[in-house]
């Protein structure tokens, strides 16, 4: 099998994606980053910066098939993982599939529904698989959930369980655009582009084989000790009630070789690191009251990332 010229695929898909979203380029980076490691990703942010228009054009990108499921308070497990009916011409049970049997499901502000719906995604995000009545089918390869959810209209919202937190690889906002993209946002929209304008990169069975290169990244010891020794840092901070688990510290260590991957690397430096220890473990921790703000929270994230000595790489 021919190997994957990492660099321009990757330079491909975020310019194909940019066409749909501008000036976000290191957002749709670290995105692309969490498809790659086999993750998942929790859009948090305000109504109307593209989360949806970001997902649909990524799907496109990438060969996906997608799904979306806006969440509300009457949204029911079985609308995410299926269900059974009689068939009166076999006179059995037929599964009939739900929406996340997909390869990228858009769960909208998916705090607006029930912690029962909520909780339907867990085993397809952790295990690949969901189960309807006593029987497992598996979700299609390459498998990615997108969440989103409004951090400012929280009032008849169920907050998501710590548990179902740490099964997102990442937490990114895409923010309000700069004064010349937003011109050249609506520019664009006047010259009747959007996401269909978004042109097929990579195939699923490519998608597979990008995941499997960057699995095979080769990480030193040494940095792997660098991620753990990072990790058990949020666990001694007293600002931090409950640190970093181990399911972060793989986590972290997928996306560092992502990251050493899109750069054309075969090993992993501590800067690849770096580049994903704050969006990766921010979401993941308890913080104190008084760390209520995100840039407090990051902040504090970077003092204990500047703490730990990073190895020397030879």
């Amino acid at each position: 099998m021919t190997t994957i010229n990492s660099v321009g695929k990757a330079k491909q898909i975020v310019r194909e994606i940019s066409k749909a979203i501008v000036g976000k380029d290191e957002v749709l980076i670290k995105i692309l980053l969490a498809v790659i490691a086999g993750g998942h990703i929790l859009m948090e942010d305000i109504p109307g910066v593209g989360k949806t228009t970001m997902a649909v054009s990524l799907s496109k990108a990438l060969g996906l098939d997608y799904n979306r499921v806006q969440f509300t308070p009457d949204v029911l497990p079985s609308d995410i993982t299926g269900f059974s009916i009689y068939d009166k011409n076999s006179g059995e049970m037929r599964y009939q599939k739900g929406a996340v049997l997909c390869n990228l499901f858009l769960a909208d502000e998916l705090n607006r529904a029930t912690s029962r719906t909520q909780s339907a995604l867990l085993q397809a995000m952790e295990e690949g698989e969901v189960t309807v009545d006593n029987k497992t089918y598996p979700v299609p390869q390459p498998f990615v959930v997108i969440a989103t959810q409004n951090p400012t209209g929280a009032k008849g919202t169920q907050m998501l369980p710590d548990s179902q937190m740490d099964r997102f690889m990442l937490r990114l906002s895409i923010g309000y655009p700069e004064h010349e993209d937003a011109i050249e946002m609506i520019r664009r929209k006047q010259s009747g582009m959007s996401p269909e304008d978004v042109e097929q990169v990579v195939s699923r069975d490519e998608m597979m084989q990008i995941r499997k290169e960057a699995d095979g990244v080769f990480i030193k010891d040494s940095v792997i000790e660098y991620i753990v020794s990072l990790c058990e840092t949020t666990r001694k901070d007293p600002r931090i009630l409950q640190g970093a688990s181990p399911r972060a510290s793989l986590a972290l260590t997928s996306l560092a070789k992502a990251t050493a991957w899109i750069q054309g690397r075969d090993y992993v430096l501590p800067r690849d690191v770096r580049f994903v220890f704050s969006d990766c473990i921010e979401h993941r921790l308890i913080w104190a009251p008084e760390l209520a703000r995100s840039e407090d929270r990051f902040q504090v994230l970077e003092e204990l990332f500047n703490s730990v000595p990073a190895p020397a790489i030879r």
